[in-house]
């Protein structure tokens, strides 16, 4: 299916600080938030990339979502450190409590970073590659407090969130070896888009209010609504219960209940409990040579020539670098959702007139002789936005 447009990555990221500008975030929030929706979108998850902002414009008008905050140190204990995220934006909080975890783990060797009482983090993968680019590994819990979205195994009805879980491990001179997924069969935000492209999901991603199984992705947008389901069945169920309790009860946070439950689907706080860790102190002279051993020996599986075979990461890398040249598509239904979001939150129609024409003129250039600029132009974006970690290998990040 035609997706409607696809959009010259530079002046969307433009486009998105000056929505978020208007709605009252200073020029670091704005460039933050920015940077990380537009890095979702280059990996090709689009569920976390500029489709939230009217979730996010939403949020901030019903009070939830607390514009120019930082996170707040709750108890240093060196190599373990809990934050607050004092619902301020999560590209913001998060970004504060990685980079503290890294300094943390240059001093100590390994550090764990809780996170809590944050609003909606985005894509997890995010923060691991800040990780990686670091030279670090990293594994993250996470969890979503009191919006329940996901039926337990055997269960009918929602119960918890989709609770994401992410593991990075830094490579020399190639892209980290990155899982991140939610631990539901599918992310909320994919049935978003499935419904805006009025697409169907895949058999066994979801139920509908009675519990039956469907593919109509409208019953997790209206009501009445029904439920995901998790990956893998009583594994992914048990994954997702874990994830629960180390991001949300061992971060400090809270966990889903019914005390916990939020009023509004938009109310989106996020638990994060992080561990980093340095892997050159390991007695491991070789481990190095091991992982190109066996990701080699993976590779070389035999495989139809339309079908190979991608290590974890890899995709993302690949459709980075598509998109970079392409520029980013995006649905009719999800841009004009963005376009009234923008109105809403006062955005002057001429302002936003003039975006929809610069955007409209550069998807008719070339994707080629678009490309190479986007390329420097996004990874000037995220060196910017990672200037406090050090090391920046660029290769595999946006």
């Amino acid at each position: 299916m035609n997706s409607g447009h696809r959009f010259h990555v530079p002046t969307l990221h433009a486009f998105i600080q000056a929505v978020f500008h208007q709605m009252g975030s200073n020029d670091q929030e704005a460039r933050l938030v920015a940077d990380h929706l537009i890095a979702s979108n280059l990996a090709g998850h689009d569920s976390h990339g500029i489709g939230m902002i009217p979730s996010y414009i939403r949020s901030f008008s019903q009070g939830h979502l607390q514009i120019n905050r930082h996170a707040k140190v709750v108890k240093d204990a060196g190599a373990v450190i809990t934050l607050d995220g004092d619902c301020a934006f999560g590209q913001v909080a998060a970004h504060e409590a990685i980079t503290l975890g890294i300094e943390k783990a240059r001093q100590h060797g390994i550090a764990a970073v809780a996170l809590h009482n944050s609003h909606h983090i985005g894509r997890i993968g995010y923060w691991a590659e800040q990780c990686a680019a670091a030279g670090f590994v990293s594994v993250h819990f996470v969890n979503v407090v009191g919006i329940p979205m996901v039926a337990p195994f055997h269960g009918r009805d929602s119960r918890f969130g989709t609770n994401p879980f992410c593991v990075v491990f830094p490579r020399k001179d190639t892209f980290p070896l990155l899982l991140d997924y939610a631990t539901s069969a599918i992310a909320f935000g994919k049935t978003r888009v499935a419904w805006h492209k009025g697409e169907p999901v895949a058999p066994g991603c979801l139920i509908d209010a009675e519990g039956a199984p469907t593919t109509d992705p409208a019953v997790m947008q209206v009501s009445p609504l029904g439920s995901l389901l998790t990956f893998a069945q009583h594994k992914g169920y048990a994954l997702a219960a874990m994830c629960e309790i180390m991001g949300g009860a061992l971060s400090g946070g809270k966990t889903t209940h019914e005390e916990s439950l939020q009023t509004s689907a938009d109310a989106i706080i996020n638990c994060m409990t992080t561990l980093i860790i340095n892997p050159e102190l390991f007695g491991a002279p070789d481990c190095d040579n091991q992982v190109a051993a066996f990701t080699e020996w993976v590779k070389a599986s035999p495989h139809a020539d339309d079908a190979p075979i991608l290590l974890p990461g890899e995709w993302e890398v690949n459709t980075r670098e598509e998109r970079l040249e392409q520029g980013i598509p995006l649905d009719a239904g999800s841009w004009q959702a963005i376009c009234e979001a923008a109105l809403q939150i006062g955005m002057p129609d001429t302002v936003l007139q003039e975006f929809r024409q610069r955007l409209k003129h550069q998807a008719k250039k070339s994707p080629s002789s678009g490309g190479r600029a986007n390329k420097g132009n996004i990874g000037s974006m995220r060196v910017r936005a990672y200037a406090s970690v050090g090391k920046q290998t660029g290769k595999y990040l946006c």
